[in-house]
């Protein structure tokens, strides 16, 4: 039985839980992105990601979270095991309040094909509404099952830039950048 066969749900980590419980939550999501980065996912990362920046990663994310600089939403099984997650980057310059940055949409493999993403992905554009945004980007590898994903989701191409980053192996990628209207 796969990870996500159980019902999933998605929430919001909250502010005292980034601070009080930064710990174990940075564990349990190094795991995820290690899975995503040994899958090949292009999420700034690359090939071998040690443990340590993994976790200096999530830390960082979870210090974010904490101080209200960003939204922290996490997927987890009905056993409450963390399958997937996304951000949503409210720190944005001052001609910007309007505006967010979707970041790290990550699904740990053997949760994926099983809508976990897309249910992130919803759960994002609340959070978004409840934060007062009005308008939401992202950028993702051109032509992977992410660009699928957020086309489904009503997301729009801005357009994409060859060359843009590098898969976890080195390899030049495009990147497509999206943006949403909610």
């Amino acid at each position: 039985m796969s990870a996500a066969a159980a019902p999933v749900t998605v929430r919001r980590v909250a502010v005292d839980e980034a601070a009080a419980r930064a710990e174990p939550l940075a564990q349990v999501l190094a795991d995820v992105l290690i899975d995503c980065v040994e899958g090949g996912a292009s999420v700034s990362f690359m090939l071998p990601l040690s443990r340590d920046k993994a976790l200096d990663f999530w830390r960082g994310v979870l210090a974010g979270a904490a101080r209200k600089e960003r939204v922290l939403l996490v997927a987890e099984t009905a056993a409450g095991r963390i399958i997937g997650t996304v951000q949503l980057i409210t720190a944005l310059p001052d001609n910007q309040p309007h505006r967010a940055d979707v970041a790290k949409m990550l699904v740990h493999r053997d949760a994926r094909r099983q809508g976990v993403a897309a249910l992130l992905m919803a759960a994002v554009d609340q959070a978004a509404r409840e934060e007062g945004k009005q308008v939401l980007v992202l950028d993702t590898v051109t032509g992977g099952d992410a660009e699928r994903l957020y086309q489904r989701a009503g997301w729009i191409s801005a357009g994409s830039v060859p060359n843009y980053a590098l898969m976890p192996d080195g390899a030049y990628c495009a990147t497509t950048f999206f943006y949403k209207q909610l």
